[in-house]
């Protein structure tokens, strides 16, 4: 790792990480060109520079997995525990350093950026217990590391969305290639670093960085045809997670997929219309609408739908947004780039062609539509208006669509059958939540929805790290995740007797990152 002074524009910003692929324990080139990460908030900000890797470094990175295999699968389950407990001290020292790198690279606001933080150090706590071992000296199942599982992750999580993946797989024995987004490689960088400096093993965790589908990402999908991964797990789109399992159904592999997709929201007229006015407003716009689970529909109740729309819009019109460097307090931030809001652009104009109503919103921030809402220097990043449609049905496509960036449809449901039909309607199934003081309804909702993540009288998010949930393929969450990174093995033999396997295990890295300096 090298670091190099910024762009004088940006030098207040911080350093410019230079960075490597990671295989075996090293620091390596990839075999084509550099890809810059630049700060969503401000493209004078140079991040990072890392490899634009290629079909050899994804075979590389495979090979050194494969390698490590052994004996890393034939380590203590408690060593392997006793591991993610040092990284997780590491990443909590220096947990400030690396929010401050996710906010400059991804745009989160300093608040998200230690939220996420939060959630990484959170699955390190939890994955810290180990699972059961092998029974000896009787019959019983047990479990057995799959081998080396590939790990393609959204930017939109950087942190905590692959450790999701990657915790529960180096637990149960397995090792791991990774590619980082091209949006976040410097974060996954900084990551991968305190789980070496923590002891992993070289070849344990290697990362392949590079473009998306054009480039590395093309090559590290074909790596699951190729025989590279004996499992893979993947957090992103709906679009290409149904490639990822199209790609592992052919080659018997099941599938690990946290899709992203926003959920919905159904307010009744005895619930407390305040708080979940101001709910709603941090499930659709947090994030400048980017996380991977967010809100995309409001389904209220026509009873009430006029006090809630007063609510929302005077709550929407008094968020700070814009630069979260400089302004720290703001609500909401940038665009992650301008490809990430070529389809936001797009919805403008499809939602009014559909007969939507426009409240608020339907432009990009400039100098010129300034107001005393926007904070900061917005020249050099994508800065979106937040749009609030009204008039929306399930029958248009500004219902089912699933749009990143930050907007919210406003859909006036005759009673509360049709608001829970609705609810339950793509792309609404991945999180759903229902604000209201009767019981019954309650009762009802949790029996009959069909969400994965279900809240009641506050947001239905992403899971914690200890809650199982169903998900695509795996079972994502709790002890049910470790299924996924493991196959069951039966078996039966009389008691051994003489020395058992070592209780003791550790390895160094000689990795050591300038903190300080960042």
């Amino acid at each position: 790792m090298y670091l190099k002074a910024n762009s004088p524009h940006a030098a207040s910003a911080g350093k410019s990480v230079i960075g490597f692929n990671l295989i075996n324990g090293k620091e390596v080139e990839g075999d084509l060109s550099l890809i810059q990460a630049k700060s969503a908030v401000d493209s004078r900000d140079l991040v990072g520079m890392f490899p634009d890797s290629g079909e050899k470094d994804v075979a590389r990175a495979a090979k050194a997995a494969a390698d490590a295999f052994p004996d890393w699968s034939a380590a203590p389950v408690a060593a392997r525990a006793a591991l993610l407990l040092r990284a997780a001290d590491l990443l909590a020292t220096h947990r400030d350093k690396l929010a401050r790198i996710v906010t400059r690279e991804i745009g989160m606001t300093p608040l998200e950026a230690q939220a996420e933080l939060q959630e990484a150090l959170n699955a390190l706590a939890f994955y810290s217990g180990a699972p059961e071992p092998a029974p000896a000296g009787q019959a019983g199942a047990f479990r057995r590391p799959l081998g080396v599982c590939g790990v393609l992750a959204t930017g939109i999580s950087p942190l905590a969305a692959p450790l999701r993946k990657i915790l529960p797989a180096i637990l149960c024995g397995n090792t791991v290639v990774w590619k980082p987004s091209d949006n976040a490689p410097t974060s996954a960088y900084l990551l991968l670093r305190i789980l070496m400096e923590a002891g992993l093993p070289p070849g344990v965790v290697n990362t392949v960085n590079g473009r998306g589908r054009a480039g590395c990402g093309k090559h590290f999908l074909a790596g699951i045809e190729k025989g590279h991964f004996q499992s893979f797990s993947f957090v992103g789109s709906l679009a290409l997670g149904r490639t990822v399992g199209e790609v592992c159904g052919r080659n018997l592999l099941q599938p690990d997929l946290d899709l992203t997709g926003k959920g919905s929201l159904v307010v009744m007229p005895d619930a407390d219309l305040d708080q979940a006015a101001a709910d709603a407003l941090r499930a659709a716009f947090g994030q400048s609408g980017q996380r991977l689970t967010g809100l995309a529909n409001l389904i209220v109740h026509e009873a009430c739908v006029a006090g809630f729309r007063e609510r929302l819009l005077a709550g929407l019109a008094g968020l700070k947004v814009g630069n979260p460097m400089t302004h720290p307090e703001v609500a909401f931030g940038p665009m992650l780039n301008a490809r990430v809001s070529t389809g936001f652009r797009e919805h403008w104009e499809s939602g009014r062609a559909e007969g939507a109503t426009l409240l608020t919103g339907g432009e990009a921030w400039t100098e010129a539509n300034r107001t005393a809402q926007l904070q900061g220097d917005i020249a050099h990043g994508v800065y979106l208006q937040p749009c609030v449609w009204e008039g929306v049905t399930p029958a248009m496509a500004l219902f089912s669509n699933q749009v990143l960036g930050p907007t919210v449809n406003l859909c006036s449901a005759k009673d509360a059958d049709e608001a829970l039909a609705w609810a339950d309607l793509a792309p609404c199934r991945l999180a759903s939540s229902l604000y209201t003081r009767d019981r019954g309804l309650i009762e009802r909702f949790k029996r009959e929805s069909r969400a994965d993540v279900i809240g009641l009288n506050e947001i239905g998010h992403e899971a914690q790290a200890r809650l199982r949930f169903s998900g695509f393929g795996t079972r994502p969450g709790g002890r049910s995740t470790l299924d996924g990174f493991t196959r069951w093995a039966a078996m039966s033999e009389p008691p051994v007797t003489g020395a058992g396997a070592t209780d003791g295990w550790a390895a160094g890295s000689p990795l050591q990152t300038d903190w300080a300096s960042l």
